[in-house]
């Protein structure tokens, strides 16, 4: 090959690697930044509402200062502790909350183990309330677009509520096709939202270019210590503009750090500034237009398409944060935290894409419940802010801890950034309490459900691990007692017994021995890890232990699967050498046992009996074993037992 056609193949590839990073940061504009997006058509119409219990004048001090308010707090929060901090702590490419958890276990010292444990528990809490922002936000973002027909035509108030919730049966029905799917077809849809939307705020700084000086922090400070009677109150309506950011962070493991940093830094966050200063110019302009700045900043030819260019970008923000919702409870799953779900990964090439039917439905449900029951996006706001910022401030305290943990930093640096960007994050808690009565009750009682619907999993698991180790008894033991004690009969074929690890014996191989009296020629005891982390690599990928006997069929496979992989047995089987099991495995005629158990409500102190039946209901929702690794249905064979919790 000439130098001439080395260069001219080196552009090629160049090219083609830009146009894949284009292909995904598009795809990124498409799925993560909808909710933050959108946050331009409710914040500042929500802050000055005169409906408010603790309505913001409006002057044009106060004008000013809340515009600075919302330039610096999206700053703070969004740039600087999501994209430059939180960001960074990721999970071998995974991010949100629960890969802070993940990160804090591996971490954490001994003697600081205790403090983790707090944390861990936080944490938790965090990703429950998260749930809670995954059921809000579409509802909240979509009626807020919908809303936009009574800036055209007051008659149409009453199609508001049923054209929303029909677009939202329609954003969860299409949600099995994947995030690449859908980011393909959004992500032009999103970056004409965010043009258009900065171009229609030059269009109002314009009109009144003073409004510029409304970027200095001063303004916003003055406001604070000024009128903090008022600026208090104000930051709860304040913290829309930041809404998605915890979504943004835990849809990380989709598109990638780079692709998202990327977008954010020279398209969404340059159009929403833009957008927030345009519609504070407007009403400096004519206090009346605190109804629908967003809206009245666009001419009156175009507000008709605009309302549908919304509505498309506030269907897009509730994608945010149900993908967002899959990749939490996923992670939550695989840790322990709640049973296992059934997953679909919907890109061959993009691995941490996934589908969660259960939790998707489980949305849908409660999204369409909140816009029945609430009606209007100006009452879901006092609901909205509480649980972006109780997840925002423990995401914060998490990473401190981590970034201490992991990376050794001074803790000099860690006081003076902890200590800035925690008073920011608690002043927003503090305010959005003061609404607790008028709606922020609601997230609260989601998150709240959600931690004990956890926590009672993860306690339960436990108690059931302990039981089932019992009557399993130990494995080598057991094997042994086959190679000296009465032997049972021999049958030519492979069995493959799933089991929870390699001390105890599974129940079905047991059962088969003790009550069948008989034993497969071959016989495979399957234990799957998963690890905290996404994905194992395939060289660390399986284990193999004869148990003590090179000569007696029976073998031990350890195969380990990262938190964000599906668990493929059979697949795995396969890779492994013959040599290494004793003999060929007769793998397309193999037989699968799964061991299940039932679980009863005991009497004894494990547990609270309430918690008891908690955890019994929600072990239903478990996915079914066979599906969940991959095992062929007409070779599968389920024996099973109970235990008492």
């Amino acid at each position: 090959m000439t130098d001439q056609q080395n260069v001219a193949a080196s552009n090629t590839g160049a090219h083609g690697l830009s146009a894949v990073r284009l292909a995904v940061v598009i795809g990124a504009l498409g799925v993560v930044f909808g909710d933050i997006g959108t946050s331009p058509l409710y914040t500042l119409q929500t802050v000055f509402n005169p409906s408010d219990p603790h309505p913001v004048p409006v002057t044009v001090d106060n004008v000013y200062g809340v515009v600075s308010l919302i330039f610096w707090s999206v700053m703070i929060i969004v740039t600087v502790t999501y994209v430059l901090l939180a960001m960074r702590a990721d999970n071998d490419g995974e991010g949100g909350i629960m890969a802070l958890i993940t990160l804090l276990r591996r971490w954490s010292t001994q003697r600081g183990r205790r403090a983790a444990l707090v944390l861990a528990g936080l944490g938790i809490f965090g990703a429950a309330l998260f749930f809670g922002d995954s059921m809000i936000t579409p509802a909240i973002s979509v009626l807020s677009a919908v809303e936009g027909l009574k800036v055209v035509n007051e008659s149409l108030d009453d199609l508001v509520v049923p054209i929303t919730a029909v677009i939202i049966v329609v954003l969860f029905l299409i949600q099995r096709r994947g995030t690449a799917a859908v980011g393909r077809v959004f992500g032009p849809v999103m970056i004409a939202w965010f043009v258009i939307v900065g171009v229609i705020g030059v269009t109002g700084i314009a009109q009144r270019p003073e409004i510029l000086k409304a970027l200095s922090p001063t303004y916003a400070l003055s406001f604070m210590v000024g009128h903090f009677d008022i600026a208090f109150f104000a930051l709860a309506a304040i913290v829309l503009a930041v809404t998605g950011a915890e979504a943004l962070y835990a849809d990380m493991g989709h598109f990638g750090r780079r692709a998202i940093t990327r977008a954010w830094l020279v398209l969404v966050f340059p159009a929403c500034v833009l957008s927030y200063l345009g519609q504070g110019a407007l009403i400096l302009a004519d206090p009346a237009n605190i109804s629908s700045p967003f809206f009245l900043l666009v001419p009156e030819w175009g507000r008709v398409p605009m309302i549908l260019l919304a509505t498309a970008a506030t269907v897009i923000a509730s994608q945010a944060v149900i993908t967002g919702a899959y990749s939490v409870a996923h992670q939550a799953a695989q840790l322990g935290y709640l049973p296992r779900l059934r997953v679909a990964h919907t890109s061959e090439s993009t691995v941490g894409q996934i589908y969660v039917p259960w939790i998707n439905w489980l949305l849908m449900v409660s999204v369409l419940t909140l816009v029945f029951a609430f009606r209007s996006s100006t009452a879901l706001a006092f609901a909205f802010g509480m649980a972006v910022t109780g997840t925002i401030t423990i995401t914060t305290l998490l990473f401190f801890y981590v970034a201490r943990a992991k990376w050794g930093t001074p803790r000099w640096v860690i006081g003076i950034g902890a200590t800035v960007l925690l008073v920011v994050d608690l002043l927003f808690v503090a305010a959005n309490m003061t609404k607790l009565i008028h709606g922020a009750w609601l997230p609260l009682l989601i998150g709240l459900t959600a931690f004990t619907v956890m926590t009672t999993w993860e306690r339960g698991r436990k108690i059931v691990t302990a039981a089932r180790e019992r009557l399993e008894g130990p494995l080598r033991e057991f094997v042994d007692r086959l190679r000296t004690g009465q032997q049972p009969t021999i049958v030519p074929g492979t069995a493959i017994f799933l089991n929870r690890g390699n001390e105890t014996a599974p129940l079905a191989m047991r059962a088969n021995v003790e009550h069948n009296h008989v034993r497969h020629e071959h016989v495979v005891i399957v234990s799957i890890e998963t690890e905290p982390i996404p994905r194992v690599p395939a060289n660390e990928r399986v284990t193999v232990d004869n148990l003590g006997y090179r000569d007696d069929g029976i073998t031990h496979v350890t195969a380990r699967f990262g938190y964000m992989e599906n668990p493929d047995v059979p697949g795995v089987l396969a890779t492994i050498d013959p040599a290494a099991t004793e003999g060929r495995l007769q793998l397309d005629r193999a037989s699968y046992f799964l061991s299940t158990i039932e679980l009863q409500r005991g009497t004894g102190p494990t547990m609270a009996a309430w918690r008891k039946r908690l955890f019994i209901a929600t072990s239903y929702i478990t996915a079914d074993a066979a599906d969940s690794f991959n095992l062929p249905r007409d070779r599968t064979v389920i024996m099973g037992s109970h235990i008492d919790v």
